[in-house]
């Protein structure tokens, strides 16, 4: 063992407690500071500056677009000879028996002079369940990465390439065996929409659950995470009302808010000054040519946008809901069971009464290892959702083994 690793464990030996010791974590002190710092617990710290957009040094910019220009000033030279020197290389780019190519030579030049390089690094293989770690199946090349051989070894692997935060869908333990004891009582699906035959008392074990985990008067499950922002959305707002959507919102939010026919404003990622002069300019001003009042106002948020992994400013953002009268939609299909000390999302990470946002949604998929999404909000809007949801007049319901999942 060297230096390095005997300094670092020296440095942390005071740390080490017994397994089952109730030490509370949130006392310990940085040895640098002297300050107190919740090191264990997913809630926002006093000294938090927030989400703060950083520019890249300059350096790695240049650096990044000179490794580019010397690759594709490269990739011509290397096209120009072998184009007239191996032109048999090339055949698939030219014209065949009359067939046009299905690639033209510029949309494949960034396949063949770029990404075959590093070809190795992406489509690596699996074996068995991607759980908690997953199995690679180790291969090899002789071409320089234009095809690859499996060599019959295997790697396992942390598995930090998919969903499935909390580690719940395993091959084996008490998830699968409930599920197991589940399909042989309730068989693999409902056949039916939840406004049907669909709904079970399963169903209304995991809305109940839901509503009480996140602290809503009452909730509805959909079978489908994207549907449940898709099929939501056109459910609360239409014609004459406005959606003040933050630019970097997921594609379900945006396809959903084009379906209800409102009126759609973005505003700059996370930018709460640009976010209040949007609002007063949209309150203000009115809808467009008749400058009427908007019948509604709704404000969609993430909890944790999916590309960026910033977190939205709820407490600012409940400060304007305050002062400006809208309605506030935050999805969380990302933040919940990742934020907060209860694993509740991004309410319990800033410590807010979830009864000042007006609807949470999520999703099954992330951190409950399952399928589907919810929607938790007061008795009034679900009653509603639940009569002009397309997800629950038309969609099947989610099936028993996925609510065996989540329960």
């Amino acid at each position: 063992m060297g230096k390095g690793s005997r300094s670092r464990r020296s440095s942390t030996r005071n740390f080490n407690t017994p397994k089952n010791s109730n030490i509370d974590y949130s006392d310990i002190k940085d040895e640098r500071s002297g300050e107190n710092k919740q090191r264990y617990v997913s809630k926002r710290r006093d000294d938090d500056p927030g989400w703060v957009e950083e520019e890249p040094p300059y350096y790695f910019l240049f650096t990044t677009y000179l490794s580019y220009l010397v690759l594709i000033c490269f990739g011509h030279l290397r096209d120009f000879f072998g184009k007239r020197f191996r032109s048999k290389n090339y055949k698939h780019l030219r014209e065949q028996n009359g067939y046009a190519p299905l690639n033209s030579d510029f949309d494949n030049f960034y396949v063949r002079r770029l990404k075959l390089r590093i070809n190795d690094c992406f489509n690596r293989p699996v074996t068995g369940v991607p759980g908690r770690k997953i199995t690679l199946l180790e291969r090899e090349t002789t071409d320089y990465c234009k095809t690859f051989q499996l060599t019959g070894n295997t790697r396992e692997c942390l598995n930090l390439s998919s969903y499935n935060y909390l580690g719940f869908a395993q091959a084996d333990g008490p998830c699968a065996d409930a599920v197991e004891q589940t399909i042989r009582k309730y068989g693999i699906t409902t056949c039916s929409p939840r406004a049907e035959v669909g709904s079970s008392d399963l169903h209304q074990k995991v809305e109940s659950l839901v509503s009480r985990f996140l602290g809503k008067p009452a909730a509805m499950i959909i079978s489908m995470g994207y549907a449940t922002n898709s099929t939501t959305l056109p459910a609360l707002v239409s014609k004459g009302c406005l959606i003040i959507s933050d630019e970097y919102n997921h594609s379900s939010i945006v396809f959903g808010s084009r379906l209800s026919g409102a009126f759609i404003r973005v505003f700059k990622h996370n930018d709460m000054d640009d976010l209040e002069l949007l609002l007063r300019e949209c309150i203000s001003q009115g809808q467009p040519r008749t400058h009427r009042p908007w019948k509604k106002i709704l404000l969609v948020v993430e909890g944790i946008y999916s590309m960026e992994g910033s977190i939205c400013n709820l407490p600012k953002i409940l400060e304007f809901k305050r002062k400006y009268k809208f309605y506030l939609y935050v999805d969380e299909a990302h933040s919940i069971g990742a934020l907060g000390p209860r694993g509740r999302g991004v309410c319990d990470y800033y410590g807010v009464n979830p009864d000042e946002v007006d609807i949470l949604m999520g999703t099954f998929t992330k951190s409950f290892g399952a399928a589907g999404g919810y929607i938790a909000a007061s008795q009034d809007i679900i009653d509603h959702l639940r009569i002009t949801n397309h997800a629950s007049i038309y969609a099947e319901s989610m099936t028993p083994l996925l609510s065996t999942l989540v329960t």
